[in-house]
């Protein structure tokens, strides 16, 4: 009996070891990564509370924080967008209009910030706690117990751009609701619609609303621009009010459905604690083990932004608003926007298909819907607007991508119809944003811009390998393979780079047609034919000084012709040294970056994080596999950074040992216990789990991996 007892007491300890291990998961996300700085070189990140791809963000706006606590927030986007209904604890009551919201102080000091929480203190010594699940923001105000009262305001024609048509109506001493306008993004008009339900845990004392500079006490309506609504509560007894807000872009009905469904009973804590465990699950998905605890902080954060995105805009009831304006029913279990795709399509959808093949499979079948109520495929969707942000044709490479890392559970038919339309069919538009620019000219001449063109050529290799995947459809599939050598029409000889051509033929400057990086940059962005472009400037020795050139700084701003870590064009650059003769070099550049580019402080990030797109880069670099080629399920290796990586896919475990923060080298690699020579991974390989055992040193093993070449296909 009491070896028995022994036994129940060590298992009872090791299950709560466990689940504390598990539990301090949120912990190592500090959501301060990323949130300061200015320009190119900020992360945008928010610092506030958010769900795995949930429907709300609530958060000072990165934008506009002196408003206070906004319900939607991109997660690094480097332009002001969003940021409606903002709420604001106030102390004391409320003597006149707050008008637009510009005159309140930020908050003064940021108490705890973490996946699924933030807390901070206003300088009226207020104090805001924020968590979230998945349709609901939840808030607990503190105010200062030398004050009887304190208010409580909430924006609704206010946002972090312009709100032109906005409504609110308080229905009760506890309860309100409205609906805002969107305002624009990167210059494009966002003319969605967000509905709101507020409910406060309890009564207010007195109330009311404003209308610009007029505050309208006991009134129960304001509508327009620089409305709102406030509250004011007696805190002689009670110094808490708690606060919970649902939205949705169909109808103040479905927001306060979603509100009711979004009840926990507990209170506040109870919110908190349930946002925390849904991200340790999330989070645990890969577990790292290191000594060096900076490091992975900063993983598990940029883990964490990689999660926030693409995120559910349809309501508990199926309801969505479509990309033409019409309420619409999910085919599937939820419906997903904000698609920053061509950030996306370069890492962060790789790793949300082998993680979450579902959830995935569902976010491809929003693609496919928008693009049948738009008319093809966005380039950067946000609500149900395409805003037609970037170039090239980036939706195709998204979903090629999806695809050839598990997610296949869509209607692979009329993503193909959508794909191949949006490439052959010219002036054709989403929305009122034209899918390819210039496709009459790419498809006459052979060439056409040069960095949309590359976008074009990955795109084109993309569709091919799509149409042979899912479809088997190999006439397709040959041509836009083929297509995607258009390439090699840009090439100029002369000066051996890639070189913007003039529609007669005639060469232009080397320095145009370059969108947000320069021709050293995109000069690398061939990713499918790497051999061949290698083979055309003179072999791998020309590559190889070539890319030692653009790696003598890794900071460089898009017009600098260095390497730029922050800047999508160029991810993929340092594994390119896999396919010369120096594949040791790669680990090199890669550790560099971790060492000299990103850090631990709010403004560790070189760039905008873009939806999680630098996230996803870094976990990728991290676990030692780079997704390189669009539409081709694989990966190119470099020296991972941690002692050992599990991964936990859908169809088995895949650990990863052996990796170092100081250690950059590869020494030898062993698959399944046999030696691994080549710096190339398929995912077919892995994706039901094993064993990847890197032997690494701080000195170059320079003969590794030299002498298998990767793919390249020609």
């Amino acid at each position: 009996m009491r070896i028995l007892n022994l036994n129940f007491v060590f298992v009872i300890l090791f299950m709560c070891c466990a689940n504390l291990n598990s539990q301090s998961l949120v912990k190592f996300v500090d959501t301060k990564i990323g949130s300061e700085g200015g320009g190119l070189g900020c992360g945008y990140n928010y610092i506030g509370a958010s769900y795995p791809f949930g429907m709300v963000q609530f958060t000072p706006s990165f934008f506009s924080p002196q408003k206070g606590f906004v319900i939607n927030q991109l997660s690094g986007a480097g332009c002001p967008h969003m940021g409606n209904v903002p709420v604001l604890p106030i102390a004391g009551n409320i003597e006149k209009s707050p008008d637009n919201m510009e005159g309140f102080d930020t908050y003064k000091i940021i108490n705890e910030a973490h996946a699924g929480f933030l807390s901070v203190s206003m300088k009226d010594k207020t104090k805001a706690s924020l968590t979230v699940n998945k349709r609901s923001g939840i808030a607990k105000f503190k105010f200062d117990k030398n004050n009887k009262t304190g208010s409580v305001i909430i924006g609704a024609g206010i946002s972090s751009t312009f709100t032109e048509n906005a409504m609110i109506k308080i229905t009760s001493n506890k309860t309100c609701e409205g609906f805002a306008d969107g305002g624009d993004f990167c210059g494009t008009k966002t003319p969605y619609r967000i509905y709101f339900a507020v409910e406060f845990d309890r009564a207010s004392s007195t109330k009311g609303t404003w209308i610009g500079n007029a505050l309208l006490k006991e009134s129960l309506q304001g509508y327009g621009k620089n409305s709102g609504a406030y509250f004011t509560f007696d805190t002689m007894e009670n110094e808490e009010v708690h606060y919970r807000i649902s939205v949705s872009f169909v109808s103040i009905k479905n927001s306060k459905e979603n509100l009711e469904a979004s009840k926990i009973e507990g209170g506040f804590e109870a919110y908190k604690s349930n946002a925390e465990k849904v991200w340790n699950e999330n989070l645990s998905k890969i577990a790292i083990e290191s000594l060096n605890h900076d490091r992975k902080v900063q993983f598990y954060t940029h883990l964490y932004h990689a999660l926030i995105h693409p995120n559910i805009v349809s309501d508990v009831n199926g309801d969505y608003m479509g990309a033409d304006f019409q309420v619409h029913k999910t085919i599937t279990e939820v419906q997903y926007s904000s698609f920053s795709v061509w950030d996306t399509y370069r890492t962060q959808a790789q790793l949300i298909a082998m993680l979450y093949p579902k959830e995935s499979s569902d976010m491809m079948q929003s693609l496919v819907d928008f693009a049948d109520q738009s008319g093809g495929y966005g380039r950067w969707v946000l609500a149900n607007i395409e805003t037609g942000i970037m170039q090239g044709d980036p939706t195709s490479i998204l979903i090629a991508n999806s695809y050839a890392f598990g997610a296949t559970n869509f209607d692979v038919k009329h993503a193909y119809k959508h794909m191949k339309r949006g490439a052959t069919i010219p002036l054709l538009r989403s929305q009122n944003q034209e899918i390819r620019p210039h496709l009459t000219e790419y498809m006459r001449d052979g060439h056409t811009f040069a960095s949309m063109m590359l976008e074009y050529t990955s795109a084109d290799f993309a569709i091919g390998q799509f149409a042979l995947q899912a479809l088997d459809n190999k006439s397709d599939g040959d041509y836009f393979i083929k297509r995607a050598q258009n390439w090699k029409n840009i090439y100029n000889p002369k000066i051996n780079w890639l070189n913007s051509k003039h529609p007669n033929g005639e060469w232009k400057d080397i320095e145009h047609d370059w969108r947000e990086a320069t021709y050293k940059n995109y000069f690398w962005m061939v990713p499918y034919n790497l051999k061949g472009l290698i083979d055309t400037i003179g072999g791998k020795q020309v590559a190889e000084k070539r890319l030692n050139t653009l790696f003598k700084r890794l900071d460089a701003s898009y017009e600098e012709d260095w390497f730029a870590a922050g800047n999508e064009p160029d991810f993929q650059v340092p594994w390119i040294y896999n396919w010369t003769s120096t594949p040791y070099k790669t680990s090199e550049v890669i550790h560099r970056i971790f060492n000299d580019i990103y850090n631990s402080k709010p403004n560790g990030l070189p760039g905008n994080d873009d939806l999680g797109t630098m996230g996803a880069w870094y976990v990728y670099a991290s676990i030692g596999l780079y997704p390189m080629i669009p539409g081709i399920g694989g990966f190119s290796i470099n020296a991972p950074q941690f002692k050992k990586v599990t991964i936990s896919f859908p169809e088995g475990q895949l650990v990863i040992n052996g990796g170092s923060t100081k250690s950059h080298y590869i020494q030898s690699l062993k698959w399944n216990n046999k030696n691994y020579t080549n710096t190339w991974l398929d995912w077919e390989t892995i994706k039901k789990g094993g064993l990847l055992d890197f032997k690494t040193s701080n000195k170059p093993q320079k003969s590794w991996g030299k002498n298998q070449i990767p793919p390249s296909y020609n």
